[in-house]
């Protein structure tokens, strides 16, 4: 496995490949990776002659210093795990490498970067879209992967590829869960004991949440009584909504069950979890 810090190196490299005619597939990540991660690794390897996983923390998404900060970085067990995995290709640069000076561009998306996670992490989805603006020009993958568990994120980034005719096919993978039914996330390894107990709250809300939108209820009651659940786990529910798969609209009635999609953010204890389920799984 290859390991490059440097942008000219790394794509040096990819170009020597590309002369071979070898597809490469791509699995951004900020590290500290759970099966989840490599759930995308199985699949780029699945779909191409390389894969290369990016680790980089990307300053300019986060709205929270104090996340930035606490945010788990495991570099060697994560350049381990790549390679155990097969993993070709590991671009892990450092934040001069990306950033040389003051950040003055941003990305507007209209409605769909300033709803859900756009309205509570304010710059968030402009942050995600720099970095992967330029991690896709670094590159240039065949194809990109990505989890369902930040959907509206993908949607962000099918969004910026498609406006800035990026030449990479994008993959949405389903989201990977513990036995107890907890999404896989970076953030879960901040959970103490207690707080990973409680976290499952948020699956047993999208689960309950779907079987009664199926069964004619509505979201505005159900959001009430699934934000009063939680609070009784001591979870603090920051939203409970429902969207269509293709143009994320918000949705309070269900329409369309295949192409709707139900999300839910809530903290457990200084922890923010977000998760998902479609209405009708595939």
């Amino acid at each position: 496995m290859n390991i490059f810090k440097e942008i000219g190196a790394l794509q040096a490299h990819l170009k020597h490949a590309r002369c071979s005619k070898k597809t490469i597939g791509f699995v951004p990540t900020m590290g500290a990776l759970h099966p989840g991660h490599l759930s995308l690794i199985r699949a780029s390897k699945a779909g191409n002659s390389l894969t290369l996983c990016s680790i980089y923390v990307n300053p300019t998404q986060f709205n929270n210093p104090a996340d930035l900060a606490k945010y788990p970085r495991t570099m060697e067990a994560d350049v381990a795990m790549l390679e155990g995995h097969g993993c070709d290709i590991v671009f892990a640069p450092e934040n001069e490498e990306m950033y040389k000076g003051p950040i003055q561009l941003s990305f507007d998306f209209g409605k769909l970067d300033k709803i859900l996670e756009g309205e509570f992490r304010p710059g968030h989805f402009s942050g995600v879209a720099l970095v992967v603006s330029k991690l896709f020009n670094i590159v240039q993958p065949d194809k990109a992967y990505f989890g369902q568990k930040d959907y509206q994120q993908f949607k962000v980034i099918a969004r910026l590829a498609e406006e800035l005719k990026f030449n990479t096919k994008l993959e949405c993978e389903p989201t990977v869960r513990e036995q107890d039914g907890l999404a896989m996330s970076s953030r879960n390894k901040r959970l103490s004991a207690t707080e990973r107990k409680q976290g499952l709250i948020l699956y047993d809300c999208l689960k309950q949440t779907r079987q009664r939108l199926m069964r004619g209820e509505k979201l505005m009651t159900l959001r009430g009584e699934m934000a009063a659940t939680c609070l009784k786990q001591g979870v603090k529910m920051e939203y409970l909504a429902l969207a269509d798969t293709e143009n994320f609209s918000l949705l309070e009635n269900v329409v369309s069950p295949e192409h709707s999609i139900l999300l839910i953010a809530a903290y457990v204890g200084e922890i923010r979890l977000i998760d998902n389920i479609l209405l009708e799984e595939k």
